[in-house]
Protein backbone atom coordinates (compact mmCIF):
# COMPACT_ATOMS: atom_id res chain seq x y z
CA UNK A 1 0.00 0.00 0.00
CA UNK A 2 1.22 3.47 -0.83
CA UNK A 3 1.63 6.23 1.73
CA UNK A 4 0.33 9.81 1.90
CA UNK A 5 2.73 12.02 -0.06
CA UNK A 6 3.87 9.28 -2.45
CA UNK A 7 4.01 10.08 -6.16
CA UNK A 8 2.39 7.43 -8.34
CA UNK A 9 1.51 6.95 -11.99
CA UNK A 10 -2.25 6.32 -12.08
CA UNK A 11 -3.68 4.77 -15.25
CA UNK A 12 -3.56 7.18 -18.15
CA UNK A 13 -3.93 10.17 -15.84
CA UNK A 14 -0.20 10.41 -15.26
CA UNK A 15 1.61 11.39 -12.08
CA UNK A 16 -0.50 11.94 -8.97
CA UNK A 17 0.37 12.73 -5.36
CA UNK A 18 -1.46 10.68 -2.74
CA UNK A 19 -3.14 13.29 -0.53
CA UNK A 20 -5.13 11.01 1.75
CA UNK A 21 -6.01 7.38 2.42
CA UNK A 22 -9.46 7.07 3.98
CA UNK A 23 -12.96 5.66 3.87
CA UNK A 24 -15.35 7.72 1.75
CA UNK A 25 -18.72 8.43 3.35
CA UNK A 26 -20.33 10.16 0.40
CA UNK A 27 -23.10 8.67 -1.74
CA UNK A 28 -21.77 6.41 -4.47
CA UNK A 29 -18.81 5.20 -2.41
CA UNK A 30 -18.51 1.96 -0.45
CA UNK A 31 -17.94 3.20 3.11
CA UNK A 32 -16.15 -0.05 4.02
CA UNK A 33 -13.61 0.45 1.22
CA UNK A 34 -10.35 2.41 1.64
CA UNK A 35 -9.70 5.01 -1.03
CA UNK A 36 -6.65 6.93 -2.16
CA UNK A 37 -7.30 10.61 -2.72
CA UNK A 38 -5.08 11.36 -5.69
CA UNK A 39 -4.11 14.82 -6.87
CA UNK A 40 -2.87 14.78 -10.48
CA UNK A 41 0.16 17.04 -10.89
CA UNK A 42 -0.90 18.10 -14.40
CA UNK A 43 -4.61 18.67 -13.75
CA UNK A 44 -6.69 20.62 -11.26
CA UNK A 45 -8.88 17.89 -9.77
CA UNK A 46 -8.99 15.08 -7.22
CA UNK A 47 -9.42 11.39 -7.96
CA UNK A 48 -10.80 8.90 -5.46
CA UNK A 49 -9.41 5.46 -6.26
CA UNK A 50 -10.08 2.27 -4.30
CA UNK A 51 -6.89 1.03 -2.62
CA UNK A 52 -7.51 -2.39 -4.16
CA UNK A 53 -8.80 -0.97 -7.45
CA UNK A 54 -8.13 -2.43 -10.88
CA UNK A 55 -6.78 0.71 -12.56
CA UNK A 56 -3.02 0.49 -13.03
CA UNK A 57 -0.92 2.27 -10.40
CA UNK A 58 2.84 2.24 -9.82
CA UNK A 59 5.41 4.40 -8.04
CA UNK A 60 7.17 6.96 -10.22
CA UNK A 61 10.64 6.00 -11.38
CA UNK A 62 13.63 7.30 -9.44
CA UNK A 63 15.70 10.28 -10.53
CA UNK A 64 18.57 7.91 -11.38
CA UNK A 65 16.29 5.67 -13.45
CA UNK A 66 15.12 8.76 -15.35
CA UNK A 67 18.70 9.86 -16.05
CA UNK A 68 19.66 6.32 -17.11
CA UNK A 69 16.70 6.18 -19.52
CA UNK A 70 17.61 9.54 -21.02
CA UNK A 71 21.20 8.34 -21.44
CA UNK A 72 19.91 5.33 -23.40
CA UNK A 73 18.07 7.47 -25.96
CA UNK A 74 20.97 7.60 -28.48
CA UNK A 75 21.03 3.78 -28.57
CA UNK A 76 17.26 3.36 -29.06
CA UNK A 77 15.75 2.36 -32.39
CA UNK A 78 13.31 4.98 -33.65
CA UNK A 79 11.69 3.09 -36.51
CA UNK A 80 8.37 4.59 -37.55
CA UNK A 81 5.30 2.34 -37.31
CA UNK A 82 3.03 2.46 -40.37
CA UNK A 83 -0.35 0.82 -40.69
CA UNK A 84 -3.08 2.00 -43.06
CA UNK A 85 -5.78 0.33 -40.93
CA UNK A 86 -6.76 2.96 -38.39
CA UNK A 87 -8.03 0.44 -35.84
CA UNK A 88 -4.72 -1.47 -35.88
CA UNK A 89 -2.74 1.76 -35.64
CA UNK A 90 -4.79 2.81 -32.61
CA UNK A 91 -4.40 -0.63 -31.01
CA UNK A 92 -0.62 -0.45 -31.51
CA UNK A 93 -0.40 2.92 -29.75
CA UNK A 94 -2.84 1.92 -26.99
CA UNK A 95 -0.76 -1.20 -26.30
CA UNK A 96 2.38 0.93 -25.89
CA UNK A 97 0.59 3.40 -23.60
CA UNK A 98 -0.95 0.51 -21.67
CA UNK A 99 2.47 -0.71 -20.57
CA UNK A 100 2.83 2.41 -18.40
CA UNK A 101 6.59 2.28 -18.94
CA UNK A 102 8.82 5.31 -19.50
CA UNK A 103 11.10 3.35 -21.83
CA UNK A 104 8.08 2.46 -23.98
CA UNK A 105 6.94 6.08 -23.97
CA UNK A 106 10.38 7.23 -25.12
CA UNK A 107 10.43 4.61 -27.89
CA UNK A 108 6.89 5.55 -28.96
CA UNK A 109 7.69 9.27 -28.98
CA UNK A 110 10.87 8.70 -30.97
CA UNK A 111 9.05 6.45 -33.44
CA UNK A 112 6.29 9.00 -33.96
CA UNK A 113 8.82 11.82 -34.31
CA UNK A 114 10.67 9.79 -36.98
CA UNK A 115 7.36 9.18 -38.74
CA UNK A 116 6.50 12.89 -38.61
CA UNK A 117 9.91 13.87 -40.02
CA UNK A 118 9.48 11.33 -42.82
CA UNK A 119 6.08 12.76 -43.69
CA UNK A 120 7.47 16.31 -43.72
CA UNK A 121 10.31 15.24 -46.03
CA UNK A 122 7.79 13.68 -48.42
CA UNK A 123 5.58 16.79 -48.13
CA UNK A 124 2.74 14.73 -46.69
CA UNK A 125 0.46 15.38 -43.75
CA UNK A 126 1.17 13.77 -40.39
CA UNK A 127 -1.94 11.83 -39.38
CA UNK A 128 -4.31 13.06 -36.68
CA UNK A 129 -4.17 9.71 -34.85
CA UNK A 130 -0.37 9.79 -34.86
CA UNK A 131 -0.40 13.39 -33.64
CA UNK A 132 -2.85 12.61 -30.84
CA UNK A 133 -0.83 9.63 -29.57
CA UNK A 134 2.47 11.50 -29.86
CA UNK A 135 1.02 14.29 -27.72
CA UNK A 136 -0.35 11.81 -25.17
CA UNK A 137 2.94 9.87 -24.91
CA UNK A 138 4.86 13.12 -24.45
CA UNK A 139 2.42 14.33 -21.76
CA UNK A 140 2.80 11.12 -19.77
CA UNK A 141 6.58 10.92 -20.25
CA UNK A 142 7.35 14.59 -19.63
CA UNK A 143 4.98 14.65 -16.65
CA UNK A 144 6.79 11.81 -14.92
CA UNK A 145 10.27 13.09 -15.81
CA UNK A 146 9.29 16.55 -14.58
CA UNK A 147 8.20 15.12 -11.23
CA UNK A 148 11.30 13.01 -10.63
CA UNK A 149 13.84 15.50 -12.01
CA UNK A 150 12.29 18.43 -10.15
CA UNK A 151 11.99 20.66 -13.22
CA UNK A 152 8.94 22.24 -14.90
CA UNK A 153 7.34 20.02 -17.53
CA UNK A 154 7.99 22.54 -20.30
CA UNK A 155 11.75 22.30 -19.60
CA UNK A 156 11.91 18.51 -19.95
CA UNK A 157 12.46 18.42 -23.76
CA UNK A 158 15.39 20.85 -23.48
CA UNK A 159 16.81 18.91 -20.52
CA UNK A 160 16.67 15.68 -22.55
CA UNK A 161 18.19 17.34 -25.63
CA UNK A 162 21.06 18.90 -23.70
CA UNK A 163 21.84 15.66 -21.84
CA UNK A 164 21.80 13.63 -25.08
CA UNK A 165 23.94 16.28 -26.79
CA UNK A 166 26.43 16.24 -23.90
CA UNK A 167 26.91 12.51 -24.48
CA UNK A 168 27.93 13.19 -28.07
CA UNK A 169 30.51 15.76 -27.04
CA UNK A 170 31.66 14.92 -23.50
CA UNK A 171 33.82 17.37 -21.62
Amino acid sequence: MYQVGDLVVYGNTGVCRIREISHRTRPGFDDKQLYYTLEPLQQDCMIYAPVDGTIFMRPVISRQEALDLIDLIPTMDAEAYHNPVLRQLTEHYEAALGKHDCGELIAMTMSLYAKKQGMIERKRKFGAVDERYMKRAQELLFGELSAVLGIPEEQVPDFIASRVEAQKFPG
